[in-house]
């Protein structure tokens, strides 16, 4: 079988996150899928960078230690994951013990080979880029990455040997073009760095203990990018007797990165490994940025903007996780910059999702139901039959290319350009006059069978990216919500199979409408609080945190605790109830049993969004009505301090009806 390995780069835990820190791992995830469906064997990995001096000095600041630091914000990044539905199969922090076991066992080769050694270190240095700069680095004696201040160090170091590499790097450029991509990025290496000469790089620090320890020297610790980039290799379990996933895995096939960090990448990264002997990265990938205003989005940038909505977790309370991720895998041109506006997010949603995916839907399923108890034999071909049929049998192949050639946008152009062509064959073909003259039922029943098979196949092909629509339209279609693309042949669909009728998918926006409310939104959540998803371990500092303590909840004995049942349940059923703007009525499977359930989530969860969720329900209290509905327990939720909540889930599968302890 063959492995694909995909990594993100690991971010830096900062709690305020914005729609432009999801592009890179949604195109990871949409890639990772892809190839499971292909049937490789994927390892998809992505996860947090939280050693240095950054860290160490807010913790500090704050009265707590880096840890205590660092954790909820982890907590925050893994559930916005959750929220877009990224299938990551690890999430790696830099604080694991295997990867800092990893990070010793690397310094402890390279000290031994030679390639590390110790010398005294004078540099500029950017604090929240935790970057060492050279005076002639300097951008009008301001940090050239990030434009901000940066202060003149210096202290005992060690060092990696980076400048003996650079010829070796160049000849891996010259043999093997498509390591770098796209090539803009080659010519910046190229001329910027490798051209000038590359400096010997510092590699640990003694001012900063927020790291991992030197096996060599107790008083030095590992400085960011040792530290960073060893992840792609400790996650499988490099130079450790746990080392299979390594053996099957590396080189990894793609790293993709952000454009701002290609520097380390690819040039640190592969030298690095050359150093330890080991394989390179197949492929690293540059990807742009995406822009408001013209500027990258950045927590400064976000802070400014008056009427934008960027805070991720309000964008899919709003319009749903396939509509984010659409926006960010369509909209982008791949390699380059793009730009992000409310008014080019809801367009968007508009023209593709519910103008053509969700009209074709809805249209299809309608006039099945219409005109026969269930789907209809294929019949003959006609007219334009041919031609839909022929691109729905080149669409896999199609779609394959441009995500073989990590060109996410254009496999997505070929998938809606088959589904604006059965939109306009509907119109061809006028079901509709066809279902008033018995002796056209025949030829109406054929036409639509073929609007069907399009819409399964189209369904199959958007399964990496629109995860919970295309499960939608699959199992309303009688099909395999996991089905692969082995299924991609027409005629696969059986004559007589149901075929449900599903409400809009993807209902259609008033987008003048809508921007006015999202700017009211804007300013309100500006006056409340910045666009921030801090948590209370970086918001209180050491005197407000024993104030929390002291007026914490009186302690309950263990016997009060064991009284509550908590079990895990999974929500088959969901819909908003009438008489109330904050009420969902779930139907909740728990183990062998059915119960109905109240939850006044509606403003955090859409019924769609519930179906599937794994819960954590409280089974023993004493039914009540409200507004009506019976409700047979409670489904927990996690409440920040802005008020948002948030459902309580198992971290790992597990069975429906499995206690909570």
């Amino acid at each position: 079988m063959n492995t694909y390995y995909i990594t993100t780069p690991i971010y830096y835990p900062s709690g305020n996150w914005h729609i432009g820190h999801c592009y890179t791992t949604v195109i990871c995830d949409a890639l990772a899928r892809f190839h499971k469906m292909k049937g490789e064997e994927v390892f998809f990995l992505t996860g947090t960078d939280e050693h240095g001096q950054k860290v160490e000095k807010e913790a500090k600041s704050r009265g707590i230690t880096p840890l205590e630091f660092v954790d909820p914000l982890v907590a925050q990044l893994k559930d916005m994951w959750r929220l877009l539905d990224i299938g990551y199969d690890r999430f790696i922090r830099t604080t694991d013990e295997d990867h800092a076991a990893c990070v010793q066992r690397i310094y402890q080769k390279l000290y031994e080979s030679g390639d590390i050694y110790k010398a005294e270190y004078e540099g500029h240095y950017c604090t929240p880029c935790e970057a060492f700069w050279t005076q002639s680095q300097l951008k009008d004696g301001k940090c050239p990455d990030c434009g901000r201040e940066v202060t003149l160090q210096k202290e005992e170091s060690y060092f990696f040997r980076l400048s003996k590499y650079a010829p070796r790097i160049l000849k891996l450029y010259e043999e093997n073009p498509e390591f770098l991509q796209p090539k803009s990025r080659v010519n910046e290496m190229v001329n910027n760095f490798l051209k000038a000469g590359l400096t010997d790089l510092c590699v640990s620090r003694t001012t900063v203990k927020w790291g991992v320890p030197l096996p060599f020297d107790e008083k030095h610790f590992s400085y960011v990018w040792i530290d960073a980039l060893a992840n792609y290799v400790s996650a499988l379990g490099y130079a450790s007797p746990q080392d299979a996933l390594y053996k099957k895995f590396w080189p990894a096939d793609l790293h993709m990165v952000g454009k701002e960090i290609v520097r380390f990448h690819a040039i640190i990264w592969p030298a690095l490994l050359m150093a330890l002997g080991e394989p390179v990265p197949k492929q690293i990938y540059g990807h742009g940025w995406l822009l408001i205003g013209g500027d990258k989005l950045s927590k400064s940038k976000q802070d400014a903007v008056k009427s934008e909505l960027t805070d991720p977790y309000e964008l899919v309370k709003r319009y749903g996780t396939d509509a984010v991720r659409y926006f960010l895998l369509r909209e982008i041109p791949f390699g380059s910059d793009g730009e992000y506006t409310n008014e080019r997010l809801l367009n968007r949603i508009n023209a593709d999702l519910a103008n053509d995916l969700g009209n074709l839907v809805s249209r299809t399923q309608a006039m099945i139901a219409q005109n026969f108890s269930a789907l209809p034999a294929r019949g003959l071909q006609e007219g334009t039959d041919g031609e839909l049929i022929a691109m729905c049998e080149e669409l896999f192949a199609r779609v394959s290319a441009d995500m073989d050639a990590l060109n996410a946008p254009e496999a997505l152009s070929k998938i809606f350009a088959v589904i604006s062509r059965a939109n306009k064959y509907i119109d061809e073909t006028t079901p509709w006059v066809l279902a008033k003259d018995p002796a056209k039922r025949e030829r109406l029943g054929a036409v639509l069978y073929n609007l069907a098979e399009t819409v399964r196949i189209c369904a199959v092909c958007l399964r990496p990216f629109l995860t919970k629509a295309s499960a939608a339209i699959l199992k309303s279609f009688g099909c395999d919500e996991n089905a692969g693309f082995d299924t991609l042949r027409f005629g696969l669909l059986e004559a007589g199979t149901p075929i449900e009728k599903i409400p809009p998918i993807f209902p259609r926006i008033d987008v003048k409408k809508e921007l006015v409310e999202v700017e009211k939104l804007v300013a309100s959540m500006k006056k409340s609080a910045p666009l921030k998803r801090e948590a209370n371990a970086e918001k209180v500092g050491k005197k407000e945190k024993e104030a929390a303590n002291a007026a914490a909840k009186p302690l309950v004995a263990f016997e009060d605790f064991t009284k509550l049942e908590l079990k895990v349940g999974e929500v088959i059923a969901c819909e908003k109830i009438a008489k109330s703007e904050k009420l969902l009525h779930e139907t909740v499977k728990i183990g062998n049993e059915v119960r109905s359930v109240v939850s006044g989530i509606a403003k955090y969860y859409t019924p769609e969004e519930m179906v599937g969720k794994k819960v954590v329900v409280v089974t023993n209290l004493k039914p009540a009505k409200l507004c009506g509905v019976l409700s047979e327990g409670m489904i927990l939720c996690a409440e920040d301090e802005n008020g948002n909540l948030s459902l309580v889930s198992p971290e790992k599968e597990m069975v429906s009806g499995g206690t909570v302890r």
